[in-house]
């Protein structure tokens, strides 16, 4: 076993613990305050790190230098979800309504171990260069301005200085000792839309004086659903889906407006422009039918862009110590995650850490009875540690040759 691996399983006990504590004491986007001043404690227990604070409100950023040289961050998300968690045997949620959903738990629980691992090899003198553990928080919500955590700790300035940037989620659909790994797009940009659809109200039993937005709103739901198969190239990725549709409070009763809301998903610029402009001709349809429309956008992550030599540098760290593991390399599928945020102006790449339980049951991201094997967790912990060793020693330099 590699030595870093076999550093890492013998953590296993440690990074159980943390992961329970961050499960049974969640807390939501912006809020991270608990969160916040147990990472805080446990890195200075370590010793060997330059421990910043309040970073994009409660976030931490832990930095250790070793001579010179390169300068990675690893980053994790601290956020639970508004979730009623459904579950028993390991500690669950002690904060009703709230609940690590989404793995962040294990996220942090990991960074934790990467930070006890470094410290070690810090003190031993093994590494030359720079790390910055980012313990960001906000990933699931936005703020009233729109904003995640990501955009916030950019804004601080504290990661300026990066040469190459670190993630890893855990994957429910992929077993223990699997990883999943894509270059370039890998997760959605997202951009939600509201449609208001204007007309004239009026007695149910009388539609003829009325200029009904709920017929007019029929058509623009054609004209939306339309616009992958008939407007989208086929060999490109991007979908728009409808997730609310409201109008009126009574039979007999046509409303004078109607409220469309949904969200539109791509992977590259072009794309994710050519859909907005799609669908505001699609919301034209109103006027030509006798209404009136208000088309607005909300606009969220860009696409993940994994940097392919980052990449290759998580690929040949997990087969060095752990030659027999299956790689799988594919998009990670139309979800956000708001570390793109990161990768557009770092090279940088997020890679799927498996964690399917042993059970037949499938488990889901973001619903209440979501579980995790945690046997994952010294394998995540190992390939992030290993990643940071092998970029410090020069083996991978981003725009550089290996």
């Amino acid at each position: 076993m590699d030595i870093i691996s076999h550093r890492s399983e013998q953590l296993k006990g440690k990074l159980i613990e943390w992961r329970r504590h961050f499960h049974q004491y969640p807390e939501l986007s912006f809020r991270e305050e608990q969160t916040s001043r147990f990472i805080e404690t446990t890195l200075k227990t370590m010793g060997a790190y330059d421990i910043k604070t309040g970073i994009a409100g409660h976030g931490i950023v832990a930095e250790a230098t070793f001579g010179d040289g390169p300068v990675i961050g690893i980053r994790a998300d601290m956020d639970a979800l508004p979730i009623q968690e459904k579950g028993d045997g390991e500690p669950i949620s002690a904060h009703p309504g709230v609940m690590h959903a989404c793995g962040h738990d294990a996220h942090m629980a990991m960074l934790l171990g990467v930070a006890q691992l470094l410290a070690e090899d810090l003190e031993a003198g093994r590494i030359n260069g720079t790390v910055k553990l980012i313990f960001q928080p906000a990933e699931e919500s936005t703020d009233e301005y729109g904003l995640t955590g990501a955009p916030y700790v950019l804004q601080s300035g504290i990661v300026d200085d990066l040469d190459a940037i670190l993630s890893l989620h855990i994957c429910p659909w992929r077993k223990v000792g699997e990883i999943q790994v894509n270059k370039g797009p890998s997760m959605a940009n997202i951009d939600n839309f509201t449609l208001k659809i204007k007309g004239t109200g009026g007695h149910g039993g009388y539609p003829y004086q009325t200029t009904d937005p709920i017929w007019i709103g029929s058509y623009i739901l054609q004209g939306i659903y339309s616009l992958i198969s008939r407007k989208l190239n086929p060999l490109e990725v991007g979908t728009i889906s409808v997730g609310s549709i409201h109008g009126g409070n009574s039979a007999n009763v046509i409303p004078d407006t109607v409220e469309i809301k949904g969200t539109i998903r791509s992977y590259t610029h072009e794309i994710r422009q050519q859909l907005r402009n799609e669908l505001a001709a699609v919301a034209k349809i109103a006027e030509s039918l006798g209404g009136e429309y208000d088309l607005s956008f909300e606009y969220g992550e860009p696409a993940l862009n994994n940097d392919p030599l980052i990449m290759d540098l998580i690929i040949q760290s997990a087969k060095r110590m752990y030659p027999n593991m299956k790689i799988y390399e594919e998009p990670y599928g139309m979800g956000g995650e708001d570390f793109s945020h990161f990768t557009e102006r770092i090279p940088g790449a997020m890679f799927f850490l498996g964690c399917a339980p042993h059970s037949r049951k499938e488990y889901h991201l973001h619903t209440p009875e979501f579980k995790l094997d945690e046997d994952a967790l010294p394998i995540g912990t190992a390939i992030l540690t290993k990643c940071v060793r092998e970029f410090l020693e020069g083996k991978l330099k981003p725009g550089g040759d290996r």
